[in-house]
C-alpha cells in the first residue's frame, strides 16, 4: 500500500528519472518540427530530386562500365612516377610537420607550461591553423612556390603541424607524474623531467600518431595533384578530362593498393612502438 505515495514522492523529487513533463514534449516536438524544415529547405535549395538522383547513378554507372578493364596505357611510367611523387611528399610534409609539432606540444601542454594566457593563445593558433584545409593551403602555396610537388610538401606540414601540436599537448598531459617526481628527486631540473620523466612515456604516442598521418596524407597528396601542387593527382586529372577511364581505374587500383600496403607497414610499427 505504500508503494504509490514512494512512487509519487520519487517523481515530485527527481520528475526527470520518470519521462520529460509536458513542457519537454513540447519543446522536443518543436526541435524535430524545426529539423525537418531545415532538411526540407536544404534539399529544395540544392536541388534535391528523385530524378536528378536517377540520372547520377545511371551516368555513375555508364563510367563503370568503361572502367572494365582497367589499363596502364602508353604512359605507364608516368603514372607510377606521379604515385611515387605522392608518397614522397606524404613522408615529407607529414614528417616536417612530426618534428615542429615535437616542441609546439610542449608549450601547449598544461603541465608544462603554467602560464594561462600563453598557453590558451597557442591553443587558439593551433585551432586557426586546424580550420584550413590542406586543399587551400595547397592553393595557396602553388600561388607562392609554383606548381610542383613542393607546394604539395609545404601544405601537408602546415595542415598537420597543428594537429600533431594539439594531440601531442593532450599526450603530455596525461604522462603519468611519477616519473617526473622521480627525476626531480634525483636533482634534475626541468629540462631533465621533460627529457627523462615526460618524453620517454609520449615518444611512442607521437610516433604512431605520426605514422598514422602519413598513412591518411598518402590518400590527401592524390588530391592535392590537382590542383598542381604534384603527385598522381595530376595523373588522374589529366585522363578523366579525356575520359580515358579505364587508365584512371588504373591508377585508383594502384592507389587503394599503396594505401593498403602503408596501412600495413603502419600497422605493424605503431603496434611495435606502443608495445601491443
Amino acid at each position: 500500500m505504500s508503494a504509490a505515495p514512494d512512487v509519487a514522492a520519487w517523481r515530485a523529487r527527481v520528475p526527470g528519472a520518470f519521462g520529460a513533463g509536458p513542457r519537454g514534449r513540447v519543446l522536443a516536438g518543436l526541435g524535430w518540427l524545426g529539423f525537418l524544415l531545415w532538411l526540407g529547405w536544404a534539399l529544395w535549395h540544392f536541388d534535391v530530386s528523385p530524378q536528378r538522383l536517377w540520372n547520377g547513378l545511371a551516368g555513375l554507372a555508364t563510367i563503370l562500365r568503361l572502367m572494365v578493364p582497367p589499363s596502364p596505357g602508353e604512359l605507364w611510367v608516368d603514372i607510377l612516377q606521379g604515385l611515387a611523387e605522392s608518397v614522397a611528399m606524404a613522408f615529407l610534409g607529414t614528417f616536417i610537420a612530426a618534428v615542429i609539432a615535437v616542441p609546439l606540444g610542449f608549450l601547449g601542454a598544461g603541465n608544462v607550461v603554467t602560464n594561462t594566457l600563453f598557453r590558451f593563445s597557442l591553443r587558439r593558433v593551433f585551432d586557426g591553423f586546424r580550420g584550413i584545409d590542406q586543399l587551400i593551403w595547397a592553393l595557396a602555396f602553388v600561388r607562392a612556390v609554383g606548381l610542383g610537388p613542393l607546394a604539395g610538401v609545404l601544405a601537408i606540414a602546415t595542415a598537420d603541424v597543428a594537429v600533431l601540436a594539439k594531440l601531442n599537448a593532450e599526450a603530455i598531459e596525461n604522462a603519468e607524474r611519477r616519473q617526473v617526481e622521480g627525476i626531480t628527486a634525483a636533482g634534475g631540473g626541468f629540462l631533465a623531467r621533460l627529457r627523462f620523466g615526460v618524453l620517454p612515456q609520449v615518444l611512442p604516442v607521437m610516433l604512431a600518431q605520426a605514422l598514422y598521418f602519413f598513412e591518411s596524407n598518402t590518400r590527401s597528396a592524390a588530391i592535392l595533384g590537382v590542383v598542381g601542387a604534384g603527385g598522381i593527382g595530376l595523373q588522374i586529372s589529366e585522363r578523366i578530362r579525356v575520359r580515358h577511364w579505364d587508365e584512371v581505374a588504373f591508377i585508383i587500383l594502384l592507389m587503394v593498393a599503396t594505401v593498403a600496403a602503408i596501412d600495413w607497414l603502419s600497422a605493424r610499427l605503431r603496434r611495435r612502438l606502443i608495445g601491443g
